[in-house]
């Protein structure tokens, strides 16, 4: 950082903003945001006007963390161009970060699509946002515009895929429209899953322990009253993360976005409620016989509660969402490394589903007709043909477990056909051997801190948004602008183009100022493109074209630009 810091002071008189800008970008791509940052705030100090450069500016401070203060020059670069659908993706891009700022965030992205809905980054940005709250079709029908703009775009393709899996964004319990900070909503959670894993835990270990005690060693009455104090235990526990949780009125709609968490603390509520009567049954002197299936039953309520919720909750993540169809679109973002990551990750999610299809078909084939098993040969065909077609070859314990499904359900098949028991020795060995190799799996990336094979690995495409370069007005365009004698602004309204005369003049930020007449600013406003044209005045040799957005400014339209096109008036000079 020393070195460019040392020779960006003595390229100083060199350079012009522009230049510096794009230096900025140069070092935002090559990883280095500090630097990035020192570039673009030079740009800055040489034109207090440039609006990319305090893009780039919020982009390095987003790049650093410092997402508080990458609001600032977002905002200034609005303020400069607020025609600028870069600059309105750039504050788009950091409001979504700001607790209580999330509708703000979607005005922008809305504005910035607007202004060019021929690029595909504002229907990106739209899907983000849409992903990021939980709205899976919203997130699609954006993504898909998007592709219909540029079919090629990586970020479309990855969040995509993510959206046909239905995928959990990484706060699921909150809600980011909410004017709550996330942060008191993550300890609300995090008080309410240490409670509901306190609370499970407890009970069940006590439920077993109060069991064995009165069943193998005849300490009926004392192991009770062990019981009672594992109740009494329970309430400072309880009352200690009630404090923790604060935001109180969120709660409801928390378990409203997280049916999980409102599962795991009501199943711990049920728990120790059915704890407490199984004690309360024990306590009595004498129970007739009638009663024993109900303290077996509470008994466990209190002990399989936790193990069984945890399977459903795997077994229905297993079976969410479209894993094909997401595959197919996550392998065609190409090399992209987060790509790959969540093509890793859904195969995984198919390879559980074809698991999860193969274990109760085989087990109702044996108990049953053994040669129904022979559906079992077909079973792991679309888990084969996705594995195939993503040529996914990063994760041999992928591999690893694919064989052993397709080899159980080979066998199996032979065994339920042919009657052979060492068929089904095999199919049935290569299906647990599969669960092995999965468990193995998913304790290496726990151990390692890497992705496992399980959904919350899944991540979103994230590339910066909002760096692309301004439009600048070269020196003979402003000189045509400021001394044209006749100004033509085209816009479109309902009956179609029209064009009007205007007068005209430049800003020091690159700007076009208009003022037209009073019948198409209504127009603009349902529609703000607009081209405004004029001629060289002095020598009438070429025309001067400046597509932009145009916007309403107190008395006057700000027009900033998109495009600019020169042109040559045929003439003698053409014939020499």
């Amino acid at each position: 950082m020393g070195t460019d810091a040392s020779s960006a002071k003595g390229d100083i008189p060199d350079r012009s903003s522009r230049e510096w800008c794009d230096e900025a970008l140069t070092r935002l791509d090559a990883g280095r945001p500090e630097s990035a940052l020192d570039a673009a705030r030079r740009a800055a100090d040489l034109d207090p006007g440039a609006e990319w450069a305090y893009r780039l500016i919020s982009l390095a401070h987003e790049r650093l963390g410092r997402d508080a203060d990458a609001v600032p020059p977002a905002e200034r670069a609005v303020e400069l161009a607020r025609g600028s659908w870069p600059a309105r993706l750039r504050l788009a891009a950091i409001l979504r970060r700001m607790p209580g700022r999330w509708q703000e965030a979607v005005e922008h992205a809305t504005l910035a699509k607007k202004f060019a809905p021929e690029v595909p980054e504002p229907d990106v940005m739209l899907g983000d946002l849409a992903l990021l709250r939980g709205d899976h079709g919203g997130a699609e029908r954006a993504y898909r515009a998007a592709l219909a703009a540029d079919p090629g775009h990586p970020q479309a393709r990855v969040n995509l895929g993510l959206s046909l899996l239905r995928w959990d964004r990484p706060r699921p319990h909150h809600d980011p429209a909410w004017p709550v900070d996330p942060r008191d909503t993550g300890r609300a959670r995090r008080a309410l899953e240490v409670w509901s894993r306190q609370s499970r835990l407890l009970v069940a270990a006590a439920t077993v322990a109060i069991a064995v005690a009165a069943l193998f060693l005849d300490w009926g009455t004392r192991a009770q009253l062990g019981g009672f104090a594992v109740l009494v235990l329970l309430a400072p526990l309880t009352v200690r993360q009630a404090r923790r949780v604060g935001v109180w009125s969120y709660v409801p709609a928390m378990f409203g976005r997280d049916p999980w968490l409102g599962a795991s603390v009501v199943s711990a509520g049920v728990s120790v409620l059915a704890f407490a009567a199984w004690l309360l049954l024990g306590a009595m002197p004498a129970l007739p016989a009638a009663f024993d299936p109900v303290w077996a039953g509470l008994a466990g309520i209190v002990v399989l509660t936790w193990p069984a919720l945890a399977a459903v909750r795997a077994l229905a993540e297993a079976w969410r969402g479209r894993p094909l169809l997401a595959l197919a679109q996550s392998a065609m973002a190409g090399p992209d490394r987060t790509a790959r990551r969540n093509v890793g990750v859904t195969l995984w999610i198919v390879l559980g589903r074809t698991w999860s299809v193969l274990v109760p078909l085989v087990g109702g084939a044996l108990a049953v007709e053994p040669r129904a098993a022979v559906v079992a040969v077909a079973v792991p065909y679309l888990m084969v043909r996705g594995y195939l077609r993503a040529r996914h070859r990063d994760d041999r314990w992928l591999l690893a477990a694919t064989g052993l499904v397709v080899l159980s359900a080979a066998a199996c098949a032979a065994g339920g056909l042919l009657g052979s028991e060492w068929a089904w020795r095999i199919g049935l060995g290569a299906l647990a051997a599969a669960m092995i190799v999965f468990v193995a799996r998913a304790l290496r990336a726990w151990w390692r801190g890497g992705p496992g094979p399980w959904r919350s690995s899944l991540i979103m495409c994230d590339l910066p948004m909002g760096a692309a370069p301004s439009v600048a007005l070269p020196p003979e365009v402003r000189q045509t602008f400021s001394y044209a004698r006749s100004i033509v602004l085209s816009y479109g309204d309902d009956l179609g183009p029209r064009v009007v005369g205007a007068a005209a003049s430049v800003t020091s930020t690159g700007e076009l100022r208009l003022i037209a007449e009073t019948e198409a600013w209504e127009a603009i406003e349902a529609d703000p493109r607009v081209a405004v044209f004029a001629a060289d005045p002095l020598q009438r040799r070429f025309w001067v074209e400046v597509r932009g957005i145009a916007l309403p400014d107190s008395d006057v339209l700000r027009v900033t630009p998109k495009q600019v096109l020169v042109g040559e008036f045929p003439g003698r000079h053409q014939r020499r």
